[in-house]
């Protein structure tokens, strides 16, 4: 039976997919870790022991460091979300079914986008 006649991956492929995501997962989380405590080193890194201009330039620069830091961190929260529902939709053996067409999600794509809901017809416009 090929993928497009199947109407849900097998508990063997299941379980394949959530080793690939509690993969990710765990660098995720760590690369969130590295991030928040960035954040939190440049936040309390003081420079009070350093001339006036090179307090204003390390300032700039720790605020820049900062905000870029928060997006990073945010983007990373936001990736970790995703894959822990993935989590949730292996449990309910909905995994890999796009929630567009209703069709089984090509194993090559959610091997790379394990997290994926949408078929590559239906994000690319396919569907009507």
């Amino acid at each position: 039976m090929s993928d497009t006649e199947k109407t849900r991956y097998s508990d063997e492929e299941l379980a394949e997919f959530k080793a690939i995501i509690l993969q990710k997962l765990e660098k995720a989380r760590a690369d969130y870790d590295l991030l928040r405590a960035t954040i939190t080193h440049t936040s309390s890194n003081g420079t009070d022991d350093t001339s006036p201009t090179f307090k204003i330039l390390e300032e700039g620069a720790a605020t820049l460091s900062k905000e870029e830091s928060g997006r990073l961190a945010q983007r990373q929260l936001k990736f970790i979300q995703h894959l822990e529902a993935a989590l949730v939709r292996i449990e309910n053996k909905t995994y890999g079914i796009c929630r567009e067409t209703g069709k089984l999600i090509s194993k090559e794509r959610l091997k790379i986008v394990p997290h994926a809901t949408l078929s590559m017809e239906a994000k690319n416009g396919g569907v009507k």
